[in-house]
């Protein structure tokens, strides 16, 4: 916990980037039925029936300090889509950064190993020689602050049906470039010295 809170201690260097990563499932479901519209006085009603579409993946990233996101869809979440991920993250939305630090959940999926089980030996050390993995305690995930820019997709996009990946695509990419077109940064102010005061029945007791 400590080792991710001294990260956010981290003033905004560009060449040096923090960024926090996450990921989540979302349900794919298509109307049976057409909704009826919207009237003056009543808001647009679904019916109870719908039909399953499937399940797929957002991996979601942000740079709390710049008020930077981008989230990506994927069919499923095994080591290679993350990998791919991390790649894109590399490659495309900082490649002039001297190393990215990314605070990140503990999952089996998030290590150098899936990099490894995805590209060339000499491509995945590319690739992870400029990473700096931090990662999220044990029932601490609260402490990754891209659950802070989830729950703002899930309240004005994720929470309605969707059909298909292609319109998740879409949405999810309309209400990115909102945000990120007046960005909203994080201020985190849970600090180490807090951790020690109000989680202090965390920490291991020390016996005299």
């Amino acid at each position: 916990m400590e080792d991710v809170l001294e990260v956010y201690k981290r003033p905004y260097e560009p060449l040096q980037p923090v960024v926090c990563m996450d990921e989540i499932s979302k349900q794919l479901v298509s109307e049976t039925r057409q909704p009826l519209p919207a009237q003056p006085g009543q808001a647009q009603r679904y019916d109870y029936e719908y039909r399953r579409e499937g399940v797929c993946n957002l991996f979601i990233f942000f740079e709390p300090l710049r008020g930077w996101r981008h989230l990506k869809v994927t069919q499923h979440r095994t080591r290679q889509d993350w990998a791919w991920a991390m790649k894109e993250l590399v490659d495309v939305y900082y490649p002039h950064a001297e190393r990215i630090t990314v605070v990140l959940d503990n999952l089996n999926t998030h290590t150098g190993a899936s990099l490894y089980e995805t590209f060339e030996a000499a491509e995945a050390r590319r690739i992870w020689e400029r990473l700096d993995l931090h990662y999220t305690p044990k029932h601490g995930s609260w402490l990754n602050m891209a659950e802070i820019e989830l729950s703002v997709f899930a309240r004005q996009c994720l929470n309605r049906r969707i059909p298909d990946q292609d319109t998740l695509r879409h949405e999810v990419a309309a209400l990115e470039a909102q945000r990120n077109g007046s960005p909203s940064a994080v201020n985190w102010r849970f600090t180490t010295a807090d951790a020690r005061i109000k989680l202090k029945k965390l920490y291991p007791v020390i016996q005299p």
